[in-house]
This record gives structure tokens, C-alpha cells and sequence, in this order.
């Protein structure tokens, strides 16, 4: 399907442990605190970072003004959707099946895909997708019964999972012709806005200062989410091909899972430890190399010189 180069693999490697670590560091940052407030706050501190890094890339700024609908399109499904429905998903759940369920992305990219793009998906990719999604079902193997009494949090973390589906096939097929660095600046400017504004409008009256736990957790959002690690999975999501870069996130609940219990001592079943060979199963699926078949050319036809 794809293999990755050593700069994609240490992305994805960083990329894993970082959001993986940061569920249960969210769970703790919104626990006393507005979400969209947090959230917020995160963006705003982390975009100097993010012009920082574009600087020392010496990448363009400017997208040109042709592209400004297609950008807002990309930032709604990338981007604002999924902070905002995300968030407030975790405010209600626990932070690794908040984390699960977020990570559905992968089996919604997959349908949309053959949906709407006329994907077609090799036996290697059906099987990456097969496992992943038996890897969330043994995940959530004994929380249905707290699921089904929290429909709203579940509701918002599926349909980020969905519009986050989209937008990484639409990155993927984008027309613009940027830096991967250039876009996610640009997103992550639109979706500041957009955040400060509906905390603003709905959470105005909670605002305060925030919690020691509240401000640690802003920071590393701040610093490791919007400084870095969004701007490295629109890298990956940009040049992987849609399947392979969505599988190939797919331990980042794992590691969710088993941080969140180690920090905040959820208890871990048999079934999470089968899921976690499941998820490798679906990494491999699509990232592990196809075996090079040495098979001469075939011959030419003869002309038919009649």
C-alpha cells in the first residue's frame, strides 16, 4: 500500500506519543474549567508557535484569494468541527474511550472514501479497516452500559470522528498550492477565531482564572498539539494516501487508553490488550512494504503487418 520514509516514520512516532498522551491531559484540563474556553486559550498561545516554525521554514504566507473558499471548507472538517464537538466530548467521557471513539476516523475515512471518491479498497486495506474497527469494539467492550446513559458525548465524538473522516480526504485531494505548513497555519488562524467566538458567546459567564491542572494542560496543548503536532498530521494526512495516513494513527487511542489508566487509573480488561494487537494489525495492513515481484515486462504484440 504506502511505506513510510525515516522523516514520516519519526512524525507518526511523535505524533502517536503526543496525542495519545494529550486525552488524559484534556480530561484534566476541562475538568474545572469551560471547555471551549480551554480550547480557545490553547489555540490562540500555540499559533505564535505555529508562524514561528513557518518562518523557519521560510514558507509563504499568502494563499491566493481563489482558494480562500476551498481553505474555510478544509478548516471546518480538518480543524473547527472536531476541536468543538471533541472537547465537549470529553468534558462527559472518560478521556481513552473518548479517545476510542474519536479514532472511529479511520472506518468512517474508508466508507467515504469508496462513497464519494470511488475508493477502492485492496484486500490488504479491507483488513486494516476490519481490524481497527474490531479493535474499537473490544475497546468499548465494557463501557456501553456508561455509554448508553452519556448519547450526547458519544454522539459528539462520532460525528468529530466523521467530519475529520472527510477533511482528511479533501486535504488530501486539495487544489491549493501551498506548504502543508502555509495550510495549517491558515486553519489554525480560522479556527482561533472561530473557537474565541463561540466561547465567547456561550461560556462569557464561567470565564476565570484557570486552575494550575487547567493552565499545565493549556500550555502543552498550546505548545505540543497546535505547535506541533497538527501541523505534522496534515504533513502525513497531505502526502499518505487517505487509508494509510488514518490507520496509521490508529495506536494513538491505544496509547490514550493505557496513559489515561496509568494517570487517572481507569481499569484496563483482557479486551484492550487484544485491541492493541488488532490496531498493529491495521497499521501493517496498509504501511508494511509490499514484496517486490521481479516480473519481466511482458513481451510486445507483433505488428500485424498485413
Amino acid at each position: 500500500m504506502h511505506s513510510l520514509s525515516p522523516r514520516q516514520f519519526w512524525l507518526l512516532a511523535l505524533l502517536t506519543l503526543v496525542w495519545g498522551i494529550n486525552w488524559p491531559v484534556m480530561k484534566l484540563g476541562v475538568a474545572d474549567f469551560p471547555p471551549l474556553t480551554f480550547r480557545a486559550i490553547s489555540i490562540v498561545l500555540g499559533l505564535p508557535l505555529l508562524a514561528l516554525v513557518l518562518l523557519a521554514f521560510k514558507a509563504p504566507l499568502r494563499i491566493p484569494r481563489r482558494h480562500w473558499p476551498e481553505l474555510l471548507w478544509l478548516t471546518a472538517t480538518n480543524m473547527l468541527v472536531w476541536h468543538v464537538c471533541i472537547i465537549l466530548a470529553v468534558r462527559t467521557l472518560s478521556s481513552g474511550r473518548a479517545a476510542i471513539l474519536g479514532y472511529t476516523m479511520p472506518i468512517f475515512s474508508a466508507v467515504i472514501g469508496a462513497l464519494l471518491f470511488s475508493n477502492r479498497l485492496a484486500p490488504r486495506g479491507w483488513l486494516g479497516v476490519s481490524a481497527a474497527a474490531l479493535g474499537v469494539a473490544l475497546l468499548l467492550w465494557h463501557e456501553l452500559s456508561q455509554l448508553a446513559g452519556r448519547p450526547l458525548g458519544v454522539l459528539l465524538a462520532l460525528a468529530a470522528a466523521a467530519v475529520w473522516a472527510l477533511g482528511t480526504q479533501l486535504l488530501r485531494r486539495t487544489r491549493i498550492g501551498v506548504p502543508t505548513l502555509t495550510l495549517s497555519f491558515w486553519m489554525t488562524a480560522l479556527t482561533a477565531v472561530w473557537m474565541v467566538l463561540l466561547a465567547t458567546v456561550f461560556e462569557r459567564g464561567a470565564w476565570r482564572v484557570p486552575p494550575a491542572a487547567t493552565t499545565g494542560a493549556i500550555a502543552f496543548n498550546a505548545v505540543l498539539i497546535f505547535g506541533f503536532a497538527q501541523a505534522a498530521w496534515f504533513s502525513l494526512a497531505r502526502d499518505l494516501p487517505p487509508l494509510a495516513s488514518t490507520l496509521s494513527v490508529m495506536l494513538i487511542p491505544v496509547v490514550g487508553l493505557f496513559s489515561g489508566a496509568l494517570w487517572l487509573g481507569e481499569v484496563l480488561h483482557w479486551q484492550d490488550w487484544a485491541a492493541v494487537v488488532l490496531m498493529v494489525v491495521a497499521i501493517a495492513s496498509v504501511l508494511w512494504p509490499a514484496r517486490a515481484m521481479a516480473m519481466a515486462p511482458p513481451a510486445a504484440a507483433p505488428r500485424d503487418t498485413a
